[in-house]
């Protein structure tokens, strides 16, 4: 279940860059379990970089959470990332290691056209994690919830030529949220005959398989309800999961065990699996025995043996809708 993907498509890579920073691949999306320490919140508050004469020129307008409106002079330029608080949010502070949502809305520094905004609505752009390492650890620092800054990002060149392959942009961020790591939904009733959950402090769950044969279709049980934006197929999805087999009840592969939640298409998944997130919403966590026909078939897969049932736990941390 490794897929690497895209997380958005502005007209600047620097916009690409920012939010590629913690969830480039699905193998770096967050810590699942354990808290940031007080030193990580530490280095994060110190990761920030400082305004500069670039960023503090920018005149921003708007709610925060919704589309900015900036006005600055054309050609704006800064040699490194500079980033100023317009806003400062009254909510929860970050630490190293938070799924942030956010919202951004960027424009070309050079030109002062507007290249595009996302985030602002539900299901448009996957949470991120931040770290003192990322852009957007470097941009937002130890910020609070409801926190916007506005940050000019230089362009970057080839090293060859010396020709730019990102345009320098002015980037304004709002950070929506924390996103839980486990799902947060409404506990549901159990279904009879379905594998039992058992959930850790941190949400990691284990799966025990009922000593019965496997279904011959693929079954689907919600055990939480998300009150999230729902899932539709080719969305992508930021989930945690385990996998084991119904045979022995075997773990095969987990989000929990790799140490970060997983992001990939709905549709570059198989089948069953593609099945379960359909038509769920974000926060829910769903249950899925996969029969061979939905699954890998006859093919052996790692430590998946050819014709193997599959049961999966899914937790749906985020959506973000594919763009026709």
């Amino acid at each position: 279940m490794r897929f690497r993907r895209s997380i958005f498509a502005l007209s600047a890579a620097a916009v690409a860059a920012l939010t590629l920073a913690g969830c480039a691949s699905s193998t770096n999306a967050s810590s699942s379990s354990a808290s940031p320490s007080a030193s990580a919140a530490t280095n994060l508050c110190d990761a920030k970089v400082p305004s500069g004469s670039a960023s503090d020129s920018v005149k921003v307008s708007g709610k925060v959470g919704d589309a900015a409106t900036v006005s600055f002079k054309k050609g704006v330029t800064a040699s490194n990332i500079q980033s100023t608080v317009v806003t400062k949010g009254s909510g929860q502070q970050l630490k190293s290691g938070d799924l942030v949502e956010f919202a951004l809305t960027e424009y070309n520094a050079k030109t002062g056209a507007k290249n595009g905004a996302i985030g602002q609505t539900d299901g448009s752009l996957l949470p991120q994690q931040i770290s003192a390492d990322s852009v957007l650890g470097k941009v937002l620092g130890c910020a609070t919830v409801g926190t916007r800054v506005v940050a000019v990002m230089p362009g970057t060149s080839a090293s060859s030529s010396g020709s730019a392959t990102t345009q320098a942009s002015v980037d304004v961020i709002d950070v929506k949220s924390v996103v839980p790591t486990a799902a947060w939904g409404k506990a549901q009733p159990a279904e009879a005959g379905m594998p039992t959950v058992k959930l850790a402090a941190n949400g990691e769950p284990t799966i025990t398989v009922p000593k019965t044969a496997a279904p011959k279709t693929t079954k689907v049980a919600v055990l939480k309800k998300g009150d999230g934006a729902t899932v539709h197929s080719g969305d992508t999805v930021l989930v945690q999961y385990t996998g084991v087999l119904w045979k022995d009840g075997k773990v095969f592969d987990s989000s929990w065990k790799n140490g970060s939640p997983a992001s990939f298409a709905t549709d570059k998944v198989v089948k069953g699996f593609g099945k379960a997130l359909t038509g769920a919403t974000v926060g829910s966590q769903v249950l899925v025995v996969i029969p061979p026909a939905d699954g890998y078939g006859s093919t052996a897969q790692g430590s998946i043996p050819a014709n193997s049932t599959l049961v999966f736990t899914i937790d749906i941390l985020g959506v973000q809708h594919a763009r026709g």
